[in-house]
């Protein structure tokens, strides 16, 4: 006859107990580490909330060297980078004059926008054969009908504007409330027929100076204004009496849906002016940023306004621009500010532009905004 050990039950009850106290004792270190980290946080919170660091400080220069030592976006992952950004948000941004002159400098000899980023009667004379942006094969002949379409020069001259705003539409802007600081620039850029009606001004504004349309967007949503053109007349009066942008001759397709918004314009009577690209400038700024590692088919709309911005003004700020699906802070965003379509994969490079506006932020030519606005 077999006897239970009673000393059995006793020995598992004190694993039990150890294997308890050692729970309770892991629970312990844990929220101690975590009221430790908390009281760090909030004293970095109400070392922000005092005021950010200038720009000169030494933590700023620290924290600026952070970004620019990524030479490669691949050298790191998102969410360092997003660490790095979000911790420079702490410093006062200005603009480092030298750094943004020797840059502007560059932008001068190689894409010069206040003498070529519209073809002008000055700088595409009656009679030119003029070479499209990807079609190179292609020739439009300049007939004395489109010559007349074209301003006798630029428009704009040289660091014209004090303060510039390139709005981008990435979804980095919902609920920014930047919409007061966008419309206090002295020139707003737009990029693609974006929707600046009342349910979005509070973060976008409603300031339009220029704003472009991509010949698709009249294909898809207005039939190539080959039939009802009134529609697309009224988009175009919610931005009042900016001038409308367009890449004409990018390749041959676009040439013919373009010079329509002349004519459209022209027949309602709109005060609005249309200026198209010249192409030999949207060839020399892609070679440019390709020159700075922006591999694409095609750089995006905003990467070419905030080039012209750069040279057409003396301190340039953007909006809107961001190519990851969080935000700096982790959140998951949209992709625009009004919905969540991507676009076609493959066509533009966007983190890799998105990289070196971080890097011109850091270098104080250009400022990116990408947090909550507390302007005027």
């Amino acid at each position: 006859m077999r006897y239970a050990d009673p000393s059995v039950s006793r020995d598992l009850l004190g694993n039990r107990t150890l294997l308890f106290i050692f729970i309770c004792a892991f629970a312990l270190v844990t929220l101690l580490q975590q009221i430790l980290y908390g009281r760090n946080y909030i004293k970095r919170y109400f070392e922000f909330y005092e005021g950010p660091l200038e720009y000169n400080s030494t933590r700023c220069l620290e924290l600026r060297n952070e970004i620019l030592e990524v030479k490669v976006l691949s050298m790191v992952k998102q969410s360092e980078l997003f660490d790095r950004w979000r911790s420079l948000q702490m410093c006062k941004w200005a603009m480092n004059i030298s750094e943004a002159n020797q840059f502007k400098s560059t932008l001068s000899r190689c894409c010069n926008a206040p003498s070529f980023l519209f073809t002008t009667q000055k700088n595409t004379p009656l009679g030119t054969k003029l070479k499209y942006e990807v079609d190179t094969s292609g020739i439009y002949h300049i007939n004395q009908e489109i010559f007349r379409m074209f301003p006798k020069d630029m428009p704009y001259y040289r660091s014209q504007f004090k303060k510039c705003a390139v709005v981008g539409n990435g979804g980095i802007l919902k609920n920014s409330r930047c919409g007061r600081e966008i419309n206090s620039a002295d020139f707003v850029f737009r990029c693609n027929l974006p929707p600046i009606s009342e349910k979005y001004t509070m973060d976008v504004g409603v300031k339009t100076d220029v704003v472009t349309v991509n010949p698709s967007i009249i294909t898809e949503r207005f039939h190539k204004l080959e039939k009802w053109r009134r529609p697309f007349y009224r988009v175009l009066q919610g931005y009042e009496n900016a001038s409308v942008l367009l890449p004409a001759f990018y390749n041959t397709r676009n040439t013919d849906v373009s010079i329509r918004v002349k004519y459209v314009l022209d027949d309602f009577q709109a005060p609005q002016a249309v200026y198209y690209f010249h192409p030999q400038y949207l060839v020399n700024v892609s070679r440019y940023w390709l020159g700075l590692g922006v591999r694409a088919k095609r750089i995006s709309t905003g990467l070419i306004l905030a080039t012209a911005a750069l040279e057409l003004c003396e301190e340039v700020h953007l909006f809107g621009f961001w190519a990851f699906p969080m935000n700096p802070a982790g959140l998951y965003i949209t992709h625009h500010y009004y919905d969540n379509v991507k676009p076609r994969p493959g066509f533009h490079a966007m983190p890799s532009e998105i990289f070196n506006f971080l890097h011109l932020h850091s270098r104080g030519i250009l400022r990116v905004h990408t947090g909550t606005c507390s302007c005027c």
